[in-house]
């Protein structure tokens, strides 16, 4: 299995990586270190906290460097009026006559409450390619769809406060 991944995607994994291995790294082995100074390890909860720790940090620095080695780099970039990565557009939901703001971006920055929908999503995969006024069937299951008219499309600049995410 692979993640789809823009190049600004693989770029801020590793720069968490880097983070963990010079910054969260040293300083786990330090808490453990003076946790395991304090004596008797058998009874030492600071002891075993700190090396809960020190092994989440290492397994997510894994997950990580797992997740760029084996990702799909894709491409960001498209035309003004077709949507494509990281545009914000402006849906119209038929159904309840509400107009709801989303920009489209890849699974690994997802935020929904945010407004940040994945291009893997129902939602995400349907409107991909769609331009304005554009009228889009969204097929949740079997039972359940609903339509969109695509309202309006922005091209939105990679925003630093965007995180990948974690733990």
């Amino acid at each position: 299995m692979y993640n789809e991944l823009t190049k600004s995607d693989i770029k801020k994994i590793q720069e968490e990586i880097d983070y963990r291995k010079l910054v969260v790294r040293k300083d786990a082995i330090e808490a453990v270190k003076e946790a395991r100074a304090q004596g008797d390890l058998s009874e030492n909860f600071e002891y075993y906290a700190a090396k809960k720790d020190k092994n989440k940090n290492e397994s997510r620095i894994r997950y990580l460097e797992r997740m760029i080695k084996t990702a799909k780099v894709i491409d960001d970039s498209s035309d003004d009026d077709v949507i494509g990565m990281n545009n914000t557009v402006e849906l119209l939901f038929e159904e309840d006559d509400t107009i709801e703001t989303y920009r489209i971006v890849t699974t690994v920055r997802e935020n929904v409450l945010k407004g940040l929908i994945s291009i893997e999503s129902p939602l995400g995969k349907a409107i991909m390619g769609h331009r304005v006024n554009d009228r889009i069937h969204i097929q949740v299951n079997p039972q359940y769809g609903y339509d969109v008219v695509v309202k309006s499309i922005m091209n939105t600049p990679e925003d630093e406060n965007d995180r990948i995410r974690g733990y």
